[in-house]
């Protein structure tokens, strides 16, 4: 089955920032969408961001959309997330997911451990 590993999650100030990677191995073909969800503490898992690999083109959600960036070796199956202004209420557990296309990557639910960003004020 698809395994997922996330890294580069941090303590940072508001304001700061941080990379985070992803790199997917456990199936014969390549993925051409991944992306990040996030889960805040008593809160519902939410899609923040995702990457067509073959394209390069990313779709953000808005509470995102200017601070993060995403990209993708889509040779490796890696993808990463360059994160700015960082907000205390990016606080969470960031999750990678991929996909054979936008709706694959969406519907994922083999969750790894993820990986905890969290910002301080």
């Amino acid at each position: 089955q698809v395994q997922l590993l996330e890294s580069g999650g941090g303590l940072v100030q508001a304001g700061g920032s941080l990379r985070l990677s992803c790199s997917a191995s456990g199936r014969a073909f390549m993925y051409s969408h991944m992306g990040w969800f996030r889960q805040a503490p008593e809160k519902e898992r939410e899609f923040v961001v995702g990457i067509n690999l073959s394209s390069g083109n990313g779709f953000y959600d808005d509470s995102v959309k200017g601070r993060f960036t995403i990209s993708g070796d889509n040779a490796k199956n890696t993808v990463y997330l360059r994160m700015e202004s960082l907000k205390p209420e990016d606080t969470a557990v960031y999750y990678c997911a991929a996909g054979n296309s936008a709706e694959a990557m969406l519907g994922f639910r083999s969750w790894g451990q993820g990986t905890q960003v969290t910002v301080s004020s």
